[in-house]
């Protein structure tokens, strides 16, 4: 399994109660924006802290090193792991 997705899993298994939370108003937003753009956004930033850090986790590193051009794709691909489960994330703290 890649390293992306394995810190993934970690993350969201580390923070189960946050995400399982952030799943269902992701759901809720997903069916209807307008009403639950509040609680979307404020709980979406908590989430999205936490992505950065495990982002960091992953990628921090490798921008150091020799493999410092490989870094940018790996965070992608990161990204992409955590939009499969939550496709609506990239609407976090748009107004």
């Amino acid at each position: 399994m890649s390293k992306y997705k394995q810190i993934f899993q970690l993350m969201v298994e580390e923070n189960k109660e946050i995400f399982d939370t952030f799943k269902q108003i992701h759901d809720a937003y997903a069916l209807n924006p307008e009403m639950n753009k509040a609680k979307f956004n404020r709980i979406g930033s908590e989430i999205m802290d936490i992505i950065r850090d495990y982002e960091r986790r992953l990628c921090g590193h490798m921008s150091r090193g020799k493999y410092g051009k490989f870094a940018g794709g790996v965070s992608e691909k990161f990204m992409q792991e955590i939009k499969k489960s939550y496709p609506k994330i990239v609407f976090v703290g748009v107004e």
